[in-house]
């Protein structure tokens, strides 16, 4: 690891050090992907990492490639304390909105756990139910907070994957690429070929 790297890690981790020297022993990081698109399931990740975590290239999952992101999550997922994910698929979201279908997720990952956080770190979402494990809720968290990156990978890389397994039951669409996100070539397939039972019918009013 180069130094650059290891003194963007420890910037990151400014937040759990401040945690941890209060006395937190565990602390986990929560964060989501998936709300904006106009198909398939909204997914949350909670992790706990060690202390000592320092996994290059963990970083908000928008801001590195596919590729790396699949190499730094199966090294996150061996670090791991404790993961846990929850997904909700697009009935729900159509029947309880986008916003408590995210809130859902992330409580039911939360149960996932395996072992009971001292806190948790969140990207941005209030009003949340944590199981009664205090949280504080971070604006651009997933920038901003190596445990939630972490969690931001998690999400993404395992929501890309169900994408790419719906691709091949829906290949017109293009699934693999977009990821069910509104590009002009997905909105052009569901032209074409109408909606298919992934896609969320409450995002999709106005071209249904």
């Amino acid at each position: 690891m180069t130094e650059k790297e290891e003194q963007r890690l420890l910037k990151l981790k400014e937040i759990e050090e401040k945690l941890y020297s209060e006395g937190a022993n565990y602390i986990c990081g929560i964060d989501e992907a998936g709300r904006g698109p106009l198909a398939g399931p909204v997914v949350v990740a909670s992790v706990i990492l060690p202390r000592e975590s320092m996994i290059e290239g963990v970083n908000d999952s928008k801001k590195i490639t596919e590729n790396k992101r699949e190499r730094v999550y199966e090294e996150i997922i061996k670090q791991a304390i404790s993961y846990g994910v929850g997904i909700i698929d697009e009935n729900k979201i159509d029947e309880i909105n986008i916003l408590q279908a995210t809130k859902l997720g992330l409580t039911n990952s939360i149960k996932e756990l395996k072992v009971t956080p001292d806190i948790i770190l969140v990207d941005a979402l209030k009003g949340i139910d944590t199981c009664n494990i205090p949280y504080q809720s971070i604006i651009k968290g997933d920038a901003l907070c190596y445990s939630i990156a972490a969690a931001s990978i998690i999400a993404k890389v395992t929501r890309d994957r169900i994408m790419k397994g719906y691709d091949k039951v829906y290949p017109e669409y293009g699934f693999a690429t977009h990821k069910g996100y509104g590009t002009a070539k997905h909105i052009e397939a569901i032209k074409e070929y109408g909606i298919c039972p992934i896609h969320r019918r409450s995002f999709l009013k106005n071209l249904i």
